[in-house]
């Protein structure tokens, strides 16, 4: 059974950062490309930022540009989110998903961690 679990979030202060981890088990993700996804309460799910199953590229919506920063640990079938100046509107239920055999599709997805920044 495929399962993505992520950890990390929290309460933190407008400026502060949190790292977020998703580690995956039932199936190495090791040649699929991940990424992190958000939905704030009343809103859409939107993407964050993405990798590539090498960890050479990576994409990011323009509101983590410059802040969030994705990487990925294929020996521990993980990848992670770390996310600095936090800001009031990046409160959301953070959500990681994994490629499946459709390249570009996300097949798999985490239950999600919530991130609660306060001003």
């Amino acid at each position: 059974q495929v399962q993505l679990v992520e950890s990390g979030g929290g309460f933190v202060q407008a400026g502060g950062s949190l790292r977020l981890s998703c580690a995956a088990s039932g199936r190495t993700f090791s040649d699929s490309a991940m990424g992190w996804f958000r939905q704030a309460p009343g809103k859409e799910r939107e993407f964050v930022a993405a990798i590539s199953w090498s960890g050479g590229s990576t994409y990011y919506a323009d509101s983590a540009k410059g802040r969030f920063t994705i990487s990925r640990d294929n020996a521990k079938n993980t990848v992670y989110l770390q996310m600095n100046s936090l800001k009031p509107e990046d409160t959301a239920v953070y959500c990681c998903a994994a490629e499946g055999s459709v390249v570009g599709k996300y097949a798999y997805w985490g239950q999600g961690t919530q991130v609660t920044v306060s001003s």
